[in-house]
């Protein structure tokens, strides 16, 4: 989640999505809902082996979540899903993390960095993760969501907003095929020492949070981390449209707007303006996202590889 703040006049903003606070529902346990997949892997993080346990456990974490932000995807336990294990480009990823030295994952806008604690435990090396987002709380709920500590994860949760300069600036996408040497994550501060070295960035739900213009900005941040060796990969889950512009969305019967790219218009946006044409391959596919009883959205499956 990325630049989230509480208006006094009883407005909230998620990145440039604005709610009427004063019209979000509270908690509902009834929307609770695991997948088997989820159920196991839950189960296993947590060692909570009992079905109503690990859902008691689940729902005091997501009560203390929600009075901190009350985001939809909070709400509606989206938080849970596996979204990163569900890309066509998951087994990539993990190949990575098994086969490339030193290789390093990047869960941006993370929430309680669900995906990335999934790719942990399917392989890639925790120690190599980086877990970001701008709310604080959601990171330290983390631990508390899959009972960990610092000392017993070693993956690093960093704090910071996407759109500060003194955070994560943007440079031009590194053309160096050379291998980087190691870095400790448990130091960094910023982002901003691993331009050109990440190998895997999951941005999932997080461009779709922002107007156009801030899309193509934070687009250019993450490429100037990317790592230039082939194969390096940008990818994510977001609202699409047939035709780029404004999709309208209704939450739980509160109306909110974001701003969508077309498949044709995101692979331009990457191949050519933000990287170099012909420098990256760009793959789309369209799912759709069932929330609740009915509500079916619209979502643009996408990666990003360095060629």
């Amino acid at each position: 989640m990325e630049n989230a703040s509480m208006q006094q006049d009883s407005k909230m903003t998620l990145g440039d999505v604005t709610f009427c606070t004063e019209s979000l529902p509270g908690v509902d346990a009834s929307l609770y809902k695991l997948s088997p997949a989820q159920a196991a892997f839950f189960k296993t993080q947590t060692g909570i082996d009992d079905d109503e346990d690990l859902k008691r456990h689940i729902l005091e974490v997501q009560a203390k979540a929600y009075k901190v932000a009350p985001y939809p995807c909070i709400h509606g336990f989206g938080y849970l899903r596996l979204n990163l294990s569900n890309l066509p480009v998951y087994e990539h990823i993990l190949k990575l993390g098994r086969e490339r030295p030193n290789a390093i994952l990047l869960d941006i806008g993370c929430c309680f960095g669900v995906d990335s604690r999934k790719a942990a435990a399917d392989g890639f090396p925790a120690r190599n993760i980086i877990a970001s987002d701008i709310v604080n709380e959601f990171l330290q709920l983390s631990h508390e969501l899959f009972k960990t500590t610092p000392a017993s994860y070693p993956g690093c949760l960093l704090p910071g907003d996407a759109f500060d300069p003194e955070f994560l600036s943007i440079i031009a996408p590194s053309y160096d095929v050379s291998p980087a040497p190691a870095i400790d994550l448990s130091s960094l501060k910023s982002l901003n020492p691993l331009h050109g070295r990440i190998s895997v960035i999951n941005a999932i739900a997080f461009f779709h949070l922002f107007n156009e213009e801030k899309q193509l900005h934070v687009a250019r941040a993450l490429a100037g981390l990317l790592s230039a060796q082939p194969g390096s990969v940008i990818c994510g889950f977001d609202t699409g449209a047939l035709e780029k512009g404004i999709v309208t969305s209704n939450f739980r019967g509160v109306e909110y707007q974001t701003f969508s790219h077309s498949p044709e218009t995101w692979s331009s946006l990457w191949d050519g303006e933000v990287f170099e044409k012909g420098t990256v391959k760009v793959q789309t596919e369209w799912a759709e996202l069932v929330i609740g009883v009915d509500k079916r959205h619209l979502m643009m499956m996408w990666s990003v590889t360095r060629l």
